[in-house]
């Protein structure tokens, strides 16, 4: 599409209303300017629906599934269709269980903490930490980054071809990347992985809220994400998929509500009979209002319609990428080329700027927040950048000042809330700072770079 075609599109859709969007931030330089929030990949504004929805029910705040009370029987009904509508926003299968958790990270813990007796995991390299990291019970095999969705295919099915096909495997991919925002090939991994007896999760975080994520179409067994990037507060996620390796699993937490009999044995022990249902997995009084938000975004996504959402994204995606081309300076990161299909998630590097130095001075100078690092998926920037996969760094700033080398990059990601002007200001502002050099004296403090305000 070109940017001519989708800014004729994007009237069909304008930016949605989100919290915050009308917050003042101070300049280093003097006087105020309304914030530019462009880090949606760490953390979307909740949308102003979400936020009246939550606001409308917090009266009737009450205990689930135990009480006998009015209030504690209407939370109960909530939390449970909000089980319901997250589980249709994911088109899951039938037979398919939904558990409530705290986060993406949280969600494939649990996969992780109930997978089978010598399961084998493959993951690329490429996926973040949240993906990454948690099978650390498991064998796993970590594959090398894909240069074209074709050859991240080829590459899972050689490595699946050589495992043991007599045992448990688990693939692990991401939908969206969290660096580069470019489209996996998500229904053909699946394909393979189930061609080779092999099971897949998919890692939704950065795809759910931006593009349609159903089960049944891409065929994944698992879908993992958080409410906190789907437009709704912190502190709330999702784990739906298969229900057995689930079912069959020592619960992820024990205590009340996983529990469905407690009874002493003659000897003073204890037998428990757990819930098979995804109760198993939510011991403890669970976070109500964080399913209920997410059901909410769900709903207001749905309403909204993705077609147009999807059609005004890649509109922005499109402005941000000719902006940035007319900068010689600019190196946007990427796997599969600047071409290849993405959400509103972009990363690039500046040649001569520490990439630190860059985003502090696009928010003191500009108002515009952006994100730099290494974005907590370190394999995949270190290969982007060239460096040593050994090289120092962290998810933030590493400690390096103003014109010393960097290495991390620089995140620019949006949304269904993000309206034209931060777009706008954005590019424009990487255009003077490359142009003209910052305005202001920057240092490095607490491994951060920020304005000197000693003078």
């Amino acid at each position: 599409m070109s940017v001519s075609t989708a800014a004729a599109d994007q009237s069909v859709c304008a930016s949605l209303p989100v919290l915050g969007r009308d917050v003042t931030v101070p300049l280093v330089t003097g006087g105020e300017v309304t914030y530019a929030a462009l880090d949606y990949a760490a953390s979307a504004p909740a949308l102003q629906r979400v936020w009246d929805d939550v606001a409308a029910y917090a009266p009737y705040y009450g205990s689930v599934h135990r009480g006998a009370g009015y209030l504690s029987q209407l939370s109960t009904d909530l939390f449970e269709n909000a089980r319901r509508t997250v589980a249709e926003f994911l088109d899951c299968r039938a037979d398919d269980q939904l558990v409530f958790t705290r986060s993406t990270t949280d969600s494939l813990n649990l996969l992780a903490a109930a997978l089978p007796a010598d399961c084998q995991v493959f993951v690329f390299e490429t996926e973040h930490h949240a993906s990454l990291l948690p099978w650390r019970d498991a064998r796993v095999t970590y594959l090398n980054a894909p240069r074209t969705p074709r050859q991240a295919v080829e590459t899972l099915e050689r490595a699946l071809a050589e495992r043991d096909p007599h045992g448990p495997a688990l693939v692990c991919v991401t939908g969206a990347s969290n660096v580069t925002g470019e489209l996996w090939p998500v229904r053909e991994l699946a394909a393979a992985a189930h061609a080779h007896g092999a099971r897949i999760v998919l890692d939704a975080a950065q795809l759910a809220p931006h593009h349609p994520v159903s089960v049944r179409d891409l065929d994944v067994d698992w879908v993992a994400f958080s409410g906190h990037k789907l437009y709704a507060p912190f502190g709330s996620g999702v784990l739906a998929g298969r229900a057995d390796w689930l079912r069959e699993a020592e619960p992820y937490l024990a205590g009340g509500g996983a529990s469905r009999k407690v009874s002493r044995r003659e000897d003073g022990g204890v037998d428990v009979d757990w819930h098979d249902s995804a109760a198993r997995h939510e011991a403890g009084s669970p976070n109500v209002i964080g399913a209920y938000s997410i059901a909410s975004a769900c709903k207001a996504l749905t309403e909204a319609g993705f077609d147009s959402l999807v059609a005004r994204e890649q509109y922005l995606i499109e402005k941000v990428q000719a902006g940035l081309a007319e900068v010689p300076a600019v190196r946007i990161l990427s796997l599969f080329g600047d071409d290849a299909p993405r959400v509103g998630v972009i990363s690039f590097v500046v040649e001569g700027w520490n990439s630190s130095h860059f985003a502090a001075a696009l928010s003191a100078e500009y108002g515009i927040g952006v994100r730099d690092g290494l974005f907590c998926a370190h394999p995949l920037v270190r290969t982007l950048l060239g460096s040593d996969p050994q090289a120092q760094g962290e998810c933030g700033a590493p400690e390096a000042a103003p014109g010393e080398k960097s290495l991390n990059a620089i995140r620019v990601s949006f949304g269904a809330g993000t309206p034209d002007e931060h777009v706008e200001r954005f590019v424009n502002a990487v255009k003077e700072l490359v142009t003209d050099g910052a305005r202001w004296n920057y240092r490095t403090e607490d491994g951060r770079c920020v304005p000197d305000t000693s003078a």
